[in-house]
């Protein structure tokens, strides 16, 4: 048995594994029956034709592009019927998630009966062995440590080419975790590949739009992926690689903290069905190509920097020993992100500057630019060095509310009365 695992941060819609091939088109299972025996698929997935259709997810969480059994469930066993004897050379099967439905664990059975008649067929409860089933083998692909996130390939072969002659195969599927809900695998496609067949493969098909950089003196490696939006490709190159080459290592530089290492590899995807502007988790972006593409003129640049000072915080890893128990208030999360937006890479643009028709409702605790113009006026008038302090504190999971004092010898509430005060003062001195 073969087995590989592509990271998140390294996953594409191809499933491009070192030594497992990538699924293929015109298998023998391409033209099987899949049929559920025990289990109950979940309503949210692509039902059993997903997996030998062909084609594969375009994303890490894909739901209608993958089977997998309904949530709280053990799995279930599914039977596929060749249609005719086949002298199997491998079975492979594919699989992908960010997190614990993405690893495989399952046994698997053949069957040689050339017959139509299937009632000798077991449920999940029997031992098929009892029934007559070959066990072929049993696959476990759960990581030690971690929610084993990424893409998942499994290669049954043998030295020998030939598995052996089968007509069906039963796969009894197992969940991967019992922890939460949610550990049943989006299984994207199983293949039974022919020892004898006359056609060559042809395998999954998906053009990759990735572009690959290595900035900071090659300490960093970043991807920009368009494979689902190629029509933004060209913009990509033009507008986001001058800004991830400048910018990256300078948002490290600019965030310090003792231990701590940046990211050193990035994805940037731009997905093609989603909704809002972008998200960040664990190195990986994804930006919503709708919103993108309206904006490509404004605020698209800008809104994929925010994202790379996310990858940069990243807040929430403490150690549990250093973690004093304070929840980090994500106002203030955002507004760091958003006053090394305004104030550093867009600083000539006043994109924080606050509306005179909105003072009298703005707090510090606003968020984005409000914050974000909070936070530059806090760094002016009381230290310089302020966003910086509270990065490397809130990374090491020591934020409280009483740093602001320490910092600037003023509490959170007095800093925001000045604030306000040095506000409604600038703009009645312009009005003059």
């Amino acid at each position: 048995m073969l087995f590989e695992r592509i990271s998140n941060a390294d996953a594409t819609p191809g499933f491009k594994f070192e030594k497992i091939p990538p699924p293929t088109v015109n298998d023998a299972a391409t033209t099987a029956t899949f049929t559920v025996l025990d289990g109950t698929p979940d309503q949210n997935g692509g039902g059993c034709a997903i997996l030998h259709d062909g084609r594969g997810p375009t994303k890490e969480d894909d739901p209608g592009a993958n089977f997998f059994f309904r949530a709280g469930t053990e799995g279930g066993v599914i039977l596929v019927d060749l249609g005719r004897i086949v002298a199997v050379q491998q079975v492979n099967s594919y699989s992908w998630h960010a997190g614990t439905r993405a690893p495989q664990v399952y046994t698997v059975y053949f069957g040689s009966n050339d017959t139509a008649k299937l009632d000798w067929l077991p449920g999940k409860n029997p031992d098929p062995a009892r029934f007559g089933w070959i066990k072929l083998a049993t696959v476990d692909t759960c990581p030690a440590q971690g929610d084993g996130g990424g893409q998942y390939g499994v290669c049954l072969t043998n030295a020998a080419g030939v598995l052996g002659n089968m007509r069906y195969l039963l796969f009894d599927i197992s969940r991967t975790e019992s922890r939460d809900p949610f550990g049943n695998t989006f299984y994207s496609e199983i293949d039974v590949i022919d020892a004898k067949s006359q056609e060559p493969p042809k395998f999954l098909a998906w053009e990759n739009h990735a572009r690959n950089l290595q900035v900071g003196q090659g300490n960093y490696a970043l991807s920009i992926d368009t494979s689902q939006t190629p029509d933004l490709t060209g913009w990509t190159e033009t507008n986001l690689v001058p800004m991830i080459e400048k910018w990256y290592p300078e948002l490290v530089r600019m965030l310090p903290s003792p231990g701590f290492e940046a990211p050193r590899k990035v994805k940037i995807l731009f997905s093609s069905d989603m909704d809002g502007v972008a998200e960040t988790a664990a190195g990986r972006i994804r930006c919503a190509a709708r919103w993108f593409r309206a904006n490509l003129q404004s605020e698209a640049v800008g809104a994929v920097f925010h994202e790379l000072v996310h990858v940069v915080q990243s807040y929430g890893h403490a150690p549990a020993e250093t973690r004093n128990g304070v929840e980090v208030p994500g106002w203030l999360v955002e507004g760091i992100a958003d006053y090394l937006r305004w104030y550093h890479y867009e600083a000539d643009s006043r994109g924080a500057d606050i509306p005179p028709n909105r003072l009298g409702r703005v707090r510090f605790d606003g968020s984005y630019r409000i914050t974000a113009n909070f936070l530059d006026w806090a760094g002016r008038k009381h230290d310089p060095e302020l966003v910086s302090k509270l990065n490397a504190v809130i990374r090491q999971g020591q934020y409280s509310e009483e740093l602001w004092a320490k910092f600037t010898g003023q509490s959170l509430t007095d800093l925001d009365a000045e604030w306000k005060l040095a506000l409604k003062t600038k703009l009645e001195e312009t009005s003059h």
